[in-house]
C-alpha cells in the first residue's frame, strides 16, 4: 500500500473518530484495507430486502439521482455514484444465483454518454445471459431515465411519476455584459473561427448553430433507436410522443411508454409470479462507506466556499465552459 493511501485512510480514521466513534471507524477502517475496496467506487456489500431462497435472487438495482460521472455530493441531493451503479449492473449479471433484476428508477436524466452506457450494459445483460429485467419507476424516471428504462421486459410507474421529456438538450450562457459590468475582458486565441463555439463571452453565429443542431439531431435519433427497439414501437410514433414533453405515469401508459400503472411492490411481485420466483430473494447492492466519505468531501467544499458576486461570475465561467448535451429533464 503506498503513502498516500495511508494518509488517506489516517484523516478518515481521525474524523470519524472524533465524529461517530471508535467501534464504528475501526469497521471502516477494515473496508478501507479490503482488496475489494476502491476509493472512486466504493465497496460493494450485498442487503437483503426480502428473505428466501438465496440461490433464486432478484437483484435490485436502484439509479437514483443525475446520472453523470462525476463524484457524488450527500449533501447536495447527489448521491449517484456512475462507476459503482455500472458495476452493480455486471455484478447482477454474472451472479449465476440472480435470476432476474428490478431496476428502481428516480432520476431526471443526466449525461448522454452515461446514459449510453447504461443502456449498453443493459442490452448486452439480456443478450447474453437472458435475465428478465423489470422496471419501476419513483417520483420522476425522465428523459434519460427513460432511455435506461426502454429495453426492459415491462416497466411500471406511479400514476404520478413523471416520465418522457424524451430529447437531448444543450446549454451554455452568455454573460459578456455582467463580465464586463465588473471590468472582466476575455482574451481568445483560437486555431479556427469554432474552436471556442458556445463560448459563454459571446453569442453565436448561425452557422454555429446549425452546426450544433446537426448534433443534437442525431443523438436525438440514437435516443428514438432506443425506444424503437426496446419498446416495439414505430419510429413515427415515438418521434411523436418524443417531443420533449413529459407525462404521468397514466399518461405514458395511454402513449405505450410504460406498461403498468403500478408501485414498487407491484412491479416486484409481477416480476415473480410471471418467472416463477415467488420465494427468491430480493436483494440491493450498497455502497454505504463511498456514502459517508462523500459526506466529508461535501463538508469540506462547504467550509471553503466564497459567495460574494465576482467568485459567482469565476463560478459560472468554469461551470460553463464545457457545454454538455444532456438526455435531461
Amino acid at each position: 500500500m503506498n503513502t498516500k493511501r495511508w494518509i488517506a485512510i489516517a484523516v478518515v480514521v481521525v474524523l470519524l473518530v472524533v465524529s461517530i466513534g471508535f467501534k464504528v471507524v475501526t469497521t471502516f477502517a477494515s473496508i478501507l484495507l479490503s482488496d475489494e475496496f476502491n476509493f472512486s467506487k466504493g465497496y460493494m456489500e450485498e442487503s437483503v430486502i426480502v428473505d428466501g431462497n438465496s440461490q433464486e435472487k432478484i437483484a435490485v438495482l436502484n439509479l437514483q439521482g443525475t446520472i453523470a460521472n462525476v463524484a457524488p455530493a450527500p449533501l447536495a441531493g447527489q448521491v449517484y455514484n456512475h462507476p459503482f451503479f455500472l458495476d452493480t449492473i455486471d455484478k447482477a449479471a454474472d451472479d449465476p444465483t440472480v435470476k432476474a433484476i428490478l431496476l428502481n428508477v428516480d432520476s431526471p436524466g443526466g449525461g448522454v454518454t452515461e446514459t449510453a452506457e447504461i443502456h449498453r450494459k443493459i442490452v448486452e445483460l439480456q443478450a447474453e445471459y437472458d435475465k428478465p429485467i423489470y422496471v419501476t419507476m419513483g417520483n420522476m424516471a425522465a428523459s434519460g431515465g427513460y432511455y435506461v428504462a426502454a429495453p426492459a421486459d415491462k416497466i411500471f410507474a406511479e400514476a404520478s411519476t413523471l416520465t418522457g421529456s424524451i430529447g437531448v438538450i444543450m446549454q451554455s450562457m452568455n454573460f459578456a455584459g455582467l463580465a464586463e459590468k465588473y471590468g472582466v475582458e476575455f482574451n481568445t486565441i483560437k486555431s479556427g473561427k469554432h474552436k471556442d463555439i458556445m463560448s459563454p463571452t459571446r453569442e453565436m453565429t448561425k452557422d454555429e448553430e446549425d452546426i450544433m443542431q446537426s448534433m443534437i439531431d442525431e443523438m436525438y435519433d440514437e435516443f428514438v433507436d432506443v425506444i424503437v427497439d426496446g419498446r416495439d414501437l414505430s419510429e413515427k410514433h415515438v418521434r411523436e410522443v418524443g417531443d420533449g414533453r413529459i407525462y404521468t405515469g397514466k399518461q405514458a401508459v395511454e402513449v405505450d411508454l410504460v406498461d403498468e400503472v403500478g408501485s414498487f411492490d407491484d412491479a416486484l411481485g409481477q416480476l415473480q409470479a410471471d418467472n416463477n420466483l415467488e420465494n427468491a430473494q430480493v436483494i440491493q447492492y450498497d455502497a454505504e462507506f463511498s456514502y459517508w466519505m462523500q459526506i466529508l468531501m461535501s463538508a469540506q467544499n462547504i467550509v471553503s466556499g466564497k459567495s460574494d458576486e465576482l467568485n459567482t461570475i469565476i463560478e459560472l465561467i468554469n461551470e460553463s465552459d464545457q457545454p454538455r448535451a444532456m438526455y435531461l429533464y
